[in-house]
């Protein structure tokens, strides 16, 4: 187990570096969203590979982790290509810019801390897999899970779709996304993907009690991160002055949990 994953914690390294130095040379770090999705996906699919006969719970994790990951991964490398620097890197990264030690900062801050992040939060489906083997099957705690995750996969999918299609409209100019999905919740993505990890957590625990206990600590920080740190907060903080009549939209719409509108 140890080995293994160790030997996962190498290959993520060694990736984050690579696409480290990708980031100097182009002067921008934004691209690390995907690199969470894809880097989650390559660990499990790290993990997979390395059982001589995957049963079916290993495998049933892997497709869970590379459906979402991949999936993740390549809608953002198509909105970072379609939109540019993310704002929220160039804030953190500003001073340092001017300073001359853009190169340092975004490996300390970006690529190592987002490795470090993503190893931690994609620890129940790494866990899962080695933990389950060629011999565990799928119980009916792995299909809770499974509906869970299916639960997130919607929110997140269909709550982005739904946001690109209104970016592409010119009317929505300098308007706030309050319908579909959007009226429930102000981030039906983030949402859903705080409902994939935990399924996956779920599925995961079917295959011991031990692997929950070791691994609860991937899907509590993501919830944490996307719902309370540097996922709602940081893009609500850059609302409030592009969109004027966000904080309408933020007093009727549940932050978070899908919840009907609040009346005026």
């Amino acid at each position: 187990m140890v080995e293994a994953l160790l030997a996962n914690a190498v290959i993520l390294l060694g990736l984050a570096t690579i696409l480290w130095v990708v980031a100097v040379q182009i002067g921008d770090v934004s691209f690390v969203d995907a690199f969470w999705g894809g880097g989650m996906a390559l660990m499990a699919l790290a993990s997979w590979l390395r059982l001589y006969e995957p049963g079916s719970l290993a495998t049933l994790l892997m497709a869970m982790t590379v459906i979402w990951g991949m999936r993740l991964c390549i809608h953002l490398l198509i909105r970072w290509r379609r939109e540019g620097e993310d704002k929220r890197y160039a804030r953190i990264l500003r001073k340092d810019r001017e300073k001359g030690r853009f190169a340092m900062a975004a490996l300390t801050k970006v690529f190592l801390g987002q490795s470090i992040l993503l190893f931690m939060v994609s620890s129940p489906a790494q866990y899962g897999i080695i933990e389950a083997g060629s011999m565990t099957p799928i119980s009916g705690l792995a299909l809770v899970g499974l509906a869970l995750w299916a639960v997130g996969i919607f929110f997140e999918w269909v709550g982005d779709w739904q946001l690109a299609r209104f970016k592409a409209d010119p009317a929505s100019k300098d308007t706030v996304m309050d319908r579909g999905l959007w009226r429930y919740t102000r981030h039906p993505n983030y949402f859903g993907d705080a409902c994939v990890w935990w399924g996956i957590w779920i599925t995961a625990a079917s295959a011991g009690w031990w692997v929950a206990a070791a691994t609860a600590i991937g899907p509590l920080f993501l919830t944490f991160t996307l719902a309370k740190w540097s996922g709602a907060p940081l893009l609500e903080a850059g609302m409030k002055t592009s969109r004027p009549r966000y904080g309408e939209y933020k007093a009727r719409t549940s932050a978070f949990f899908p919840w009907p509108p609040k009346k005026a």
